[in-house]
């Protein structure tokens, strides 16, 4: 079986974006509920998911979502408004 996985960013009660990955989205944003999931959506629980992603492999995840984290806020919501725009700044 190819195993795949999710980059997703979730908007929280903060007005603030939490970026992770996961092979499974909805189990992880489950335990992003239940505050079992980071630390950080532990203290700021997750109000939606914003956007997500998926991506073939562990690898381009993990870089995916460190790219994503150096991000602004104005273009991480770029990337949330216009999901395709992820190709154009990292070319996944």
């Amino acid at each position: 079986m190819n195993k795949h996985y999710w980059v997703y960013i979730l908007y929280c009660e903060n007005n603030c974006y939490y970026t992770g990955y996961t092979t499974d989205l909805t189990k992880r944003y489950e335990a992003h509920l239940e505050g079992t999931a980071s630390k950080y959506t532990r203290s700021f629980k997750p109000l939606k998911i914003a956007q997500y992603w998926k991506v073939k492999n562990k690898s381009i995840a993990m870089q995916l979502e460190n790219r994503i984290k150096k991000l602004s806020r104005q273009n991480k919501e770029k990337i949330i408004n216009n999901p395709d725009l992820l190709h154009i700044y990292f070319g996944v």
